[in-house]
């Protein structure tokens, strides 16, 4: 899951004492006073920035590139907008004091907000009901409500697996990325709405999946053409970007008048949002919150959660050892069991050291952005003012060599033995944001992730094609492009029937 809300009204409390920050976007040299030392790419061009050589349809992959380069605080103009992109250990540690810094909500992320409002994601700092739906939500993602969702989790997955089972027979290879979509889609549906898209019986991706990937494709074009030329350049893509919006509001909205008139559903995280009262304030959420929280659950909760699986199952393989030992964990540790327990998913390490590897080289929420709540200087060396912000670009962060080694592009899951993580500083693994307002399902997204790996890992062997090679399509989030398996059914003793 992407990085959705939580806070803390005495923090939130604080930040309102103070003067208000102007509105929208505010460009680096606004809060930043030595933002000369700080380098960036060469050929800047009058007006237009640093253009010469991007790819604007993959913006992160080009920061990915430029930082190489220009070192661990760097800085990108793009026409009028200039931003500050940090990467380096030490000040993205920096930036994840909460006394400090807290979330900041821009460039693509508050493109989002015609569709996604004060939801947890893209939230203001100032804005009560993102306080508001965390604290009425976060029950939701308690162990006993896990536990609930877990056989939910393993229906949809066996949904899954008779997909590929038809595919396997009929000789095709199988679609990684849009088959995660399938699954994680309908999975959020059923443990947090009672609902089922039908994904595993369309041909064709499902209309909401279509429209989700329309709006998160525009926000992110919006911030590759001049703020005011927008409305010219974009026409045609905004006006299919308005009616991506009205299909996602009619389809939540139906899903909600669907369970008033049902009375209710089984304590899922819907009756939450219809019916919980806060614990302190008894306040209730109002329906356009329900229905802007109800959108950022079904859209974060499957979009980056797809792309770790599609990036987890592409890094399997490639590398039929790892395959091997995980494969063997979850033999040893499930036995010939047809259903796994809640807690045996826990229990297979390996699994999920092959997950959090495959986070760290493609995290599927590559950035988040924080500012800085005061005055203060970036690890010793970058004056800021109050409001002064930085964009972190994970998966550079998760590539520093002072913190990974030489060898941080090379895909290792012991990287995540325990002796490893003990040893490395805080604050460099960051897949899921940082903070009061790191992802509040991000034990959700792990389990799920998780618990699909090891199914299977048990029921097949996996085939990649060998002339295959990873392409990342992005659309604020990433994603394995044109990915495919080919699969062969396993004949151990182990594997699941």
């Amino acid at each position: 899951m992407a990085e959705t809300a939580e806070g803390s009204r005495t923090a939130g409390s604080t930040d309102a004492a103070a003067p208000a920050l102007p509105k929208g976007f505010r460009s680096a040299e606004l809060g930043w006073p030595e933002l000369d030392r700080i380098p960036h790419p060469p050929h800047r061009l009058p007006l237009l920035g640093d253009v010469v050589g991007v790819d604007r349809r993959k913006p992160v992959q080009d920061s990915m590139r430029f930082a190489r380069r220009l070192g661990p605080v760097f800085r990108r103009r793009i026409f009028n907008k200039e931003i500050v992109v940090v990467w380096g250990a030490a000040p993205a540690a920096d930036l994840a004091d909460e006394s400090r810094f807290a979330k900041h909500v821009g460039l693509g992320v508050a493109n989002l907000r015609p569709i996604a409002g004060d939801g947890l994601f893209t939230a203001y700092n100032h804005e009560p009901n993102w306080q508001l739906a965390h604290d009425v939500l976060v029950p939701g993602f308690s162990r006993e409500a896990m536990e609930g969702y877990h056989g939910m989790m393993l229906a949809v997955a066996g949904r899954l697996t008779d997909s590929w089972d038809r595919e396997l027979a009929a000789g095709r290879a199988v679609d990684v990325p849009g088959d995660m979509t399938k699954l994680t889609l309908e999975t959020i549906a059923r443990t947090g709405f009672g609902h089922d898209f039908g994904s595993f019986e369309r041909d064709r991706p499902h209309p909401f999946v279509t429209a989700m990937i329309g709006t998160l494709t525009y926000a992110q074009r919006l911030n590759a053409v001049p703020g005011p030329l927008a409305p010219l350049l974009l026409r045609g893509a905004a006006r299919r970007n308005a009616a991506d919006m009205a299909l996602l509001n009619r389809t939540v909205d139906a899903l909600v008048e669907e369970r008033r008139g049902s009375g209710g559903g089984e304590g899922d995280l819907l009756d939450r949002m219809l019916a919980t009262e806060h614990p302190v304030t008894g306040e209730r959420l109002s329906a356009e919150n329900v229905r802007r929280q109800v959108i950022t659950f079904l859209v974060a909760g499957h979009e980056t959660t797809s792309g770790a699986l599609s990036f987890a199952l592409y890094y399997l393989a490639r590398h039929p050892d790892v395959a091997a030992k995980a494969r063997a964990e979850v033999d040893r540790v499930w036995g010939d069991t047809g259903r796994p327990g809640y807690d045996q998913v826990a229990k297979l390490r390996y699994v999920r050291r092959v997950l959090d590897e495959s986070l760290r080289l493609w995290p599927t929420a590559p950035a988040f952005a924080r500012e800085a709540r005061v005055d203060t200087v970036l690890a010793g060396d970058h004056p800021m003012r109050r409001g002064a912000w930085a964009l972190v670009l994970t998966p550079m962060l998760h590539r520093d060599p002072e913190v990974w080694g030489a060898d941080a592009e090379d895909f290792d899951p012991d990287r995540f033995s325990p002796q490893a993580v003990r040893g490395r500083p805080a604050h460099t693994f960051k897949p899921f944001g940082t903070g009061l307002r790191a992802c509040i399902g991000r034990q959700f997204a792990l389990h799920e992730a998780t618990l699909v790996l090891a199914l299977l890992l048990r029921r097949y062997a996996f085939h990649a094609d060998p002339a295959y090679r990873l392409t990342v399509t992005e659309r604020l989030t990433l994603m394995p492009e044109d990915f495919r398996l080919r699969l062969e059914r396993r004949t151990t003793p182990g594997r699941a029937e």
